[in-house]
């Protein structure tokens, strides 16, 4: 653990889904709440010996609802995809037909790719983006949904650096007589501030992480209509999991509390600002970012253009002290395992308190770096720059 620690200071994470957590979160995973068994929901329990532990999962379910505006909240996922196939478990029957965005194209393993077991349970249709502008085509999507006839659409995405159209997804959705789900888990954080439209009162069910840009623990929340309640929280006990990781709920409950503040709104703010410096940085040297840009956390970066594979900026970053991920890009011609672009994100470097002349720094570091990733002198004198900048901006304590 303290060699992990080391890691987290001595370099700096550009992993979109990756974040410091505050010290109070940490120590409400830590805390005695580990050790309580509590089977069931609050006054529905299983076990005895739950009166404070009823108190703290009523506590976050209601800071989930105030802060999505949602009328019910499920606070007992353990995390994205286990959330996720509640949701498919409460809304589908084995067989059915669900539609989403495909993994290469920014979706997720769960949304039902060749490999998931999502894809063994259910027929899956997915869709992708734009091969021209790399956006999402909702016309497109919509011919699909007409065509297929999904009884579930789920968007969102991993790896998609605009804005969604929740309105327009539930609309389609509709129109074809499908439920509508939506994966925020990577943009809760600007969901809840208002910096990005919100799909709770358009979509049937919301899924999120409490990582990523939430700054919370490893967990999940589900969000949907009343109507909806009942088979949601049955999905997922006892349907899916057993007892609950109350420790984790605690943490959720102190986040989510977290994110109402105006700080945390500027925060959110300081996310963005960051990821779009970046991001014009890397164009201003050559580099080319997919759909030209970014209107949240995330981008994408495609190598095609300096001749270099996703594996191999990967490894050439880390060896300076910069953490990123090797990611396929729309269309992708390469394998995933080395694919043809890296994804970048600022949440993580903004919570260290880095604001845009860094990102300016940082961009600059990036790129002279993976122009020259076999120059020696580069290679010494990026980490020296690194190291420079994680002495400055330490982790959060």
């Amino acid at each position: 653990m303290k060699q992990e620690e080391d890691r987290q200071q001595n370099t700096l994470s550009l992993i979109a889904s990756e974040n410091y957590v505050s010290n109070e979160v940490r120590q409400a995973v830590g805390s005695v709440l580990m050790n309580k068994y509590a089977e069931g929901y609050p006054a529905k329990r299983y076990y005895g010996g739950n009166e404070v532990i009823d108190q703290i999962e009523l506590e976050a379910i209601q800071a989930a609802k105030k802060l999505f505006k949602a009328e019910h909240a499920n606070v007992q996922p353990y995390s994205g995809t286990p959330a996720n196939l509640a949701v498919y478990a409460a809304l589908l029957e084995p067989g059915d037909t669900l539609m989403s965005l495909s993994l290469p194209h920014g979706g997720h393993l769960s949304f039902g790719h060749k490999v998931s077991w999502v894809s063994k349970v259910y027929k899956v249709v997915q869709y992708g983006l734009n091969p021209e502008t790399g956006l999402l085509d909702y016309e497109e999507i919509r011919k699909l949904a007409r065509i297929f006839k999904p009884k579930l659409i789920v968007c969102g995405a991993t790896a998609y650096s605009r804005k969604i159209d929740f309105v327009r997804f539930a609309e389609i959705a509709k129109e074809v007589g499908a439920y509508c789900m939506a994966d925020i888990s990577h943009i809760a954080g600007l969901v809840a501030t208002g910096l990005h439209p919100s799909p709770v009162d358009c979509c049937d069910v919301v899924v999120t992480t409490t990582h990523k840009t939430l700054r919370g623990p490893r967990g999940a929340i589900i969000l949907c209509k009343k109507e909806l309640a009942e088979k949601i929280d049955k999905a997922v006990f006892p349907g899916l999991q057993g007892g609950p990781h109350e420790n984790t709920i605690a943490a959720i409950a102190l986040c989510l509390e977290s994110a109402k503040s105006p700080e945390f709104k500027t925060y959110i703010k300081q996310v963005i600002a960051n990821a779009k410096t970046l991001a014009d940085v890397l164009t201003k040297n050559g580099l080319t970012i997919c759909t030209g840009g970014t209107d949240n956390h995330v981008m994408l970066v495609d190598l095609r253009s300096i001749k270099l594979t996703g594996k191999e900026a990967e490894t050439a970053l880390e060896q300076c002290g910069i953490i990123v991920n090797k990611n396929m890009i729309p269309n992708d011609p390469r394998k995933p395992l080395d694919p043809s672009g890296i994804r970048l994100g600022t949440p993580a470097v903004t919570t260290r308190g880095m604001k845009e002349t860094d990102m300016e720094e940082l961009g600059n570091l990036i790129a002279h770096l993976l122009k020259n990733h076999q120059d020696e002198s580069v290679i010494d004198q990026t980490s020296i720059s690194v190291a420079k900048l994680t002495q400055k901006f330490p982790i959060p304590d």
